[in-house]
């Protein structure tokens, strides 16, 4: 081993792979800067609030979109207004798309809510396709037909 490599190791107080702290560090630690960060907002975040109510009841629309976005947030969908067949067959997996397709063209629903529904429409295909695979292999092993 050269003189330097020697002189590295000897100020190691571990062995290379061996952690000083095998346990690791506690759950729920956090770094001291974090801990600082917190302790000052929590020292002002009630001036902060009144601030900014104050400043939505006076008028500014600013503070009063932040509240309003946080006492009641944004709806992430809405119902998508539209007649779709029962799902039990194939055949019905082609009158829904159409049904969406004909919501989409009229302007009943967005091109991205028909998106949404006609990825749940392509869900239950596959769903379907699945238990139409798994009837026929059961016919099949029970006649014996597999290997």
């Amino acid at each position: 081993m050269p003189e330097n490599a020697d002189r590295k190791q000897r100020g190691r107080p571990f062995q290379p792979g061996q952690s000083g702290n095998p346990a690791g560090k506690p759950k729920g630690t956090r770094h001291v800067a974090l801990q600082v960060l917190d302790a000052i907002g929590d020292a002002a975040a009630a001036d902060v609030l009144r601030r900014v109510v104050e400043d939505a009841k006076g008028g500014d629309l600013r503070a009063a979109e932040i509240l309003l976005r946080r006492l009641w947030p944004e709806r992430k969908g809405r119902p998508s207004p539209m007649e779709l067949p029962a799902l039990q067959t194939p055949a019905d997996l082609v009158k829904a798309t159409a049904a969406i397709v004909e919501a989409v063209a009229s302007g009943d629903v967005t091109p991205e809510e028909g998106a949404a529904v006609a990825s749940i429409v392509e869900t239950h295909r596959r769903a379907i396709e699945t238990e139409e695979l798994e009837r026929r292999l059961t016919v099949l092993e029970a006649r014996g037909d597999t290997p």
